[in-house]
């Protein structure tokens, strides 16, 4: 994490968290690499997530390897929007975040 990413992410942690659109992302990762905090890691989808697609998001899954961005420290999000910013596809968004 660079000290100017985390400068950039002022907000207190455990308020929101990114949510991914499972038919948008292809896995390029920039969300991943702009995120100070480690909250998104790309990864293989499991079954429910390839079952869940629209017919057109399985196509893109398997296009890309059938791997996306996965959010695996919600609590960790600090709302900078970085991952936002950063997705290609406008594939994540913040929404209010609620431990499991």
């Amino acid at each position: 994490m660079t000290e100017q990413l985390a400068a950039d992410c002022p907000g207190a942690p455990g308020r929101v968290a990114p949510q991914i659109d499972r038919n948008r992302c292809e896995a390029k990762g920039p969300c991943v690499e702009v995120c100070p905090f480690n909250v998104l890691e790309i990864r293989s989808l499991d079954a429910s997530d390839r079952e869940s697609l629209s017919w057109r998001g399985r196509i893109k899954a398997w296009a890309h390897g059938n791997r996306q961005a996965h959010v695996i420290r919600p609590a960790d999000c600090r709302a900078c929007q970085l991952c936002v910013n950063a997705c290609p596809e406008a594939a994540i968004r913040l929404v209010p975040y609620v431990p499991a």
